[in-house]
């Protein structure tokens, strides 16, 4: 059985703690009037986050407008990626986080539009490189679905606690396949 290589220190207990207190927090706050506007709030917060570290360049004020069903000046691309983010979000509490198909439908609506073969595993050799440098090569692309095969059993399977399982299960998933 695949077992991702990570370590368990006292430094991520204790990041752990720190987390659960604040979704504690959160979690108090439902009966809140604060709890609507917080919960809007944050669904702009991760779109926008989201979307940064793929260099989306739109900002939380354009997202918002968006949200709101607003005209936005902006690279169509860019405003298609959030509009994509918000279908996905919206189905975010239907989706099976331990499905590998519905991962695949998720990536098909967020980048439907987009790319070519959105929803699909890649078919291409990939690679991160510094200049001429290969810093990462994926595994051959035949190998992905396979490897995401076993990334999906041990998900199903680990007792680790759900927030180092969803950390890295989305570090091995960049690894393998940083385009799906």
């Amino acid at each position: 059985m695949y077992k991702p290589p990570f370590e368990i220190t006292s430094k991520i207990i204790e990041l752990i703690s720190n987390i659960s207190e604040k979704i504690g927090e959160i979690n108090s706050l439902q009966d809140s009037p604060y709890h609507v506007k917080l919960r809007k709030e944050n669904r702009i917060k991760t779109i926008h986050s989201s979307l940064a570290i793929e260099n989306n360049s739109l900002s939380l004020k354009q997202i918002t407008a968006i949200i709101d069903g607003k005209r936005v000046l902006g690279n169509p691309n860019e405003i298609k990626e959030v509009k994509n983010s918000i279908q996905a979000y919206d189905l975010l509490l239907s989706l099976n986080p331990y499905n590998e198909k519905d991962l695949l439908k998720a990536h098909k609506l967020m980048m439907q539009d987009l790319v070519e073969r959105n929803g699909k595993y890649r078919t291409d050799g990939v690679g991160i490189f510094d200049g001429k440098k290969v810093v990462h090569m994926a595994p051959p692309a035949d190998r992905v679905p396979e490897l995401m095969g076993d990334l999906f059993k041990w998900l199903k399977t680990s007792d680790v606690h759900p927030l180092i399982k969803s950390c890295v299960f989305h570090y091995e998933f960049e690894l393998l396949c940083f385009s799906l």
